[in-house]
């Protein structure tokens, strides 16, 4: 019995391993659908209704589903995942010719086009991005999608201090690390930019996370010793950060 145990034990253990192998190799695509007035609802009626379930069918992996807290833009971001990028255009393709996405898209749009502008990138993961899981956790959870464009040359320095500081230390203040990418190298300003997703309880405890974390005498110093040849991120438009919240049928939450 407890050889059994231990067998049946080890057996999950390898499995779980060799998921997370194969996880961790898979790229992400993140899009951002910008709906035509007042045609936001009709969207994510469609996505909840048709084109969720028919990603999955054709082999993508539904990963979250948000709106901006303030979505003066009309916006849907979501993330999906393929297994490598020749993988996404064969998805792409038969999705868009499978006659139940032709017909749920003929349906949705017999009052004028949904969407008026989509823009997507392809990332990979980093070295130390967790192993993301994908999980209603909860339904109040407030996530922040943050993008940071380095100078020339200091991508590795940002990844350097994410890796061997940041990460631990947002832990430590009680942020979430979900989500570490490099945008693929085919895409524009791949060599300066890392696109990131966390998440807080709520914003008073975001508010109160990034205040502990700026004060933390860790971060000063990491921050200070990376920079001794110069800062990192641009002065302008070096961070941007969207706060986001789960629709309802989003996989994560």
């Amino acid at each position: 019995m407890k050889l059994f145990t231990f067998l049946a034990a080890l057996i999950t253990s390898l499995v779980t391993s060799l998921c997370a192998a194969e996880d961790s190799n898979r790229i992400f695509e993140l899009r951002t659908y910008y709906a035509n007035e007042g045609k936001l609802d009709a969207l994510h009626a469609r996505f909840r209704d048709h084109t969720c379930d028919l990603f999955e069918k054709h082999g993508m992996r539904n990963v979250g589903y948000w709106v901006p807290v303030k979505n003066e833009s009309n916006a849907l971001i979501y993330i999906v995942s393929h297994e490598n990028r020749k993988a996404a255009q064969e998805s792409w393709g038969a999705f868009l010719k499978d006659p139940a996405w032709v017909a749920a898209y003929k349906a949705s749009t017999k009052g004028g086009k949904l969407v008026r502008k989509i823009d997507r990138v392809f990332l990979t993961a980093t070295d130390y991005s967790p192993t993301l899981k994908v999980a209603a956790e909860n339904p109040n959870r407030l996530f922040e999608l943050r993008t940071y464009t380095t100078h020339e040359g200091k991508r590795a320095n940002i990844n350097k201090r994410f890796r061997d500081h940041t990460c631990a230390l947002f832990t430590k203040h009680g942020i979430t690390n979900l989500l570490y990418c490099d945008l693929m190298e085919d895409q524009q300003s791949a060599d300066v930019t890392l696109t990131y997703l966390i998440a807080h309880k709520d914003e008073s405890a975001r508010a109160a996370s990034w205040e502990a974390f700026r004060k933390d005498p860790a971060w000063e110093a990491a921050r200070k010793a990376s920079q001794v040849d110069g800062p990192i991120l641009l002065k302008k438009g070096g961070v941007q950060s969207t706060l986001l919240v789960p629709v309802d049928y989003s996989a994560m939450k």
